[in-house]
């Protein structure tokens, strides 16, 4: 990608235009009487629509493009062809405009970084190079965006269909469980308001980056997926126990050997086998909670979980297996974790 010099940009006499022009496909040149009317949907549907979408309506002014009014009568055509509720159409919308919002934010910073880094800019004038050179990067990035899509959904199909597929036609039974029965774990930052408390901004920026990153290679690598990042921790799952006794030891190692340079820092790590719901990009459930709370109690550099999912390891030499002291947790009462480690297998 060829992110030109500086010096090559020319003012342009309506910034606005030649963006909305890039990015949104043509201009601002309908209000929302105007949308409703090219749409036929009302007013409240419109609203809604832009409020699940994150994004505010001024009724007066002219803020709606052609494209707009398209994507409405798509996803209303869609709505009414599936017969969706309104509440599984408004939350199809928000998952799309959460993404969205964190997605360009995400996406414009690091270009904002790249400009400060390749030009020697202030963060000002990178944010004002990036502006610039938007209508000739959009185009990748959304190729990207649909590309990712794609795969990420076919990936998911794929899990599906090897989980679910067996069940075809069978009777339904465990209704009252959460429906996916799933290991979860987290990995919390050791000593992290110690560590940044003297980071400027920039450095911040990079060390939580870093982890996130770091942090999301060993855990794919290892076959699990990354739920969310909260700054200073990682909630992860995986379809099955192993996989997930491979992702937490993988972070809990990395961050023992590579502590005071490597991505990873040492952090603490918990795992759970449990069923969890999933919903809004999210994981729910006691076994979640309770993963959380074992993060708290593990030492630094260590794998804890509960008993019943040690039991599920236990016949498995590849790990080692030893039974911590009994200990009472808010909210949980008295637990009694186990921690995890890899096995030791002497040379010959």
């Amino acid at each position: 990608m060829d992110l030109a010099d500086p010096s090559e940009t020319t003012a342009d006499p309506d910034p606005g235009k030649a963006l909305d022009e890039a990015l949104l496909g043509g201009p601002r040149r309908l209000t929302l009487d105007m949308l409703a009317e090219q749409t036929n949907l009302s007013h409240a549907y419109l609203r809604s629509y832009w409020q699940a979408l994150g994004l505010p309506v001024i009724s007066e002014e002219t803020m709606f493009t052609d494209d707009d009014a398209q994507a409405l009568r798509d996803i209303a055509r869609f709505a009414d062809d599936e017969q969706l509720s309104s509440r599984a159409l408004t939350t199809l919308v928000r998952s799309v405009g959460h993404t969205a919002e964190r997605l360009a934010l995400w996406q414009a910073e690091a270009l904002v970084e790249q400009m400060i880094l390749r030009h020697g800019l202030d963060d000002t004038r990178a944010r004002l190079l990036v502006l610039d050179r938007l209508p000739s990067l959009a185009p990748v990035l959304e190729a990207q965006l649909v590309h990712a899509w794609r795969r990420q959904f076919a990936a998911l199909a794929g899990r599906w269909s090897v989980e679910f597929s067996g069940v075809r036609g069978e009777d339904e039974s465990g209704q009252g469980e959460l429906p996916l029965p799933r290991a979860v774990g987290f990995a919390d930052i050791v000593s992290f308001t110690t560590r940044t408390a003297s980071m400027r901004s920039s450095e911040l920026a990079e060390f939580v980056s870093n982890f996130e990153a770091g942090a999301r290679d060993i855990i794919t690598s290892a076959g699990g997926r990354v739920v969310k990042t909260i700054g200073d921790a990682v909630l992860f799952i995986a379809d099955d126990v192993q996989t997930g006794a491979r992702a937490a030891l993988g972070l809990a190692t990395a961050g023992e050997e590579n502590d005071s340079t490597g991505d990873v820092p040492q952090v603490r790590v918990s795992l759970v086998w449990g069923r969890v719901l999933s919903r809004f990009g999210d994981v729910f459930g006691p076994s979640v909670n309770l993963a959380a709370r074992l993060t708290d109690e593990a030492e630094p550099g260590t794998v804890l979980m509960d008993h019943a999912t040690a039991t599920l390891l236990a016949g498995d030499a590849q790990y080692a297996l030893t039974a911590q002291p009994g200990r009472e947790v808010p909210g949980l009462g008295v637990i009694a974790p186990v921690r995890l480690q890899e096995a030791y297998t002497p040379t010959v």
